[in-house]
């Protein structure tokens, strides 16, 4: 691989990276690209994750199981987001979660420590990286500290429009998309999805919103 696929190029961690440079970034990170099925475990919960993946094609689940297998839906992986890049950077402590493809998926491998470990002076390349692997942890952390801010909640009710609140906030709209089908939103508020359904119906009949599959519109006039 040469060039930088699409996904790539509009990928945060590559943002500022020039075309010139493609070739030389990716000898830089030992870059190489896996195929993986439907449902197949990219990574397993336990394991030591030597390198960080950028999801080139298909869609990925960040899923942490106990023991019993009941699911908590941490994060849900697009085209161009890259995962488990604060356990390859840290390489002392073992993945607490599994990647698991939602479809097939294309996964491009990238050694980070190749611009941790920089030796004499650092080249251009490495410093935009560390500044957009920065800004990428950054934001993450933002996201979990949001997912704990509904989880925080009460009950199903207050924790689903603790959620649908922020996502209209994150769109700039109350009419939005989320990203998840309903038990992948069910698992990642750690509820019920019977009990989420239920309450997606109360919300709709007391005139709060509306949907359709993962649609959603938001009343601005209704109250609590």
């Amino acid at each position: 691989m040469k060039k930088f696929p699409v996904e790539m190029k509009n990928s945060p961690f590559f943002e500022g990276i020039e075309e010139t440079e493609e070739e030389k970034v990716l000898k830089g990170l030992d870059a190489h690209e896996m195929t993986y099925d439907k449902e197949n475990y990219i990574l397993h919960c336990g394991e030591q994750v030597k390198e960080m993946g950028l999801l080139v094609s298909g869609g990925l689940l960040i899923v942490q199981e106990d023991f019993w297998g009941n699911r908590n839906l941490v994060a849900k992986i697009g085209p161009g987001d890259v995962f488990a890049e604060t356990f390859a950077c840290m390489q002392r402590r073992n993945i607490n979660v599994n990647v698991i493809a939602e479809e097939a998926a294309d996964v491009l491998w990238l050694n980070v420590q190749n611009i941790l470990n920089a030796d004499g002076e650092t080249e251009g390349w490495k410093l935009v990286l560390l500044r957009n692997l920065l800004e990428n942890m950054a934001e993450k952390n933002l996201r979990f500290n949001e997912k704990l801010t509904h989880m925080g909640k009460r009950n199903t009710r207050e924790k689903l429009l603790s959620y649908l609140s922020a996502e209209a906030q994150k769109h700039g709209t109350s009419e939005f998309d989320i990203p998840f089908s309903r038990q992948q939103l069910a698992d990642y508020l750690s509820v019920e999805r019977s009990a989420m359904s239920t309450e997606l119906g109360k919300l709709r009949d007391e005139g709060m919103l509306s949907f359709r599959k993962n649609h959603f519109c938001l009343n601005r006039d209704a109250y609590l």
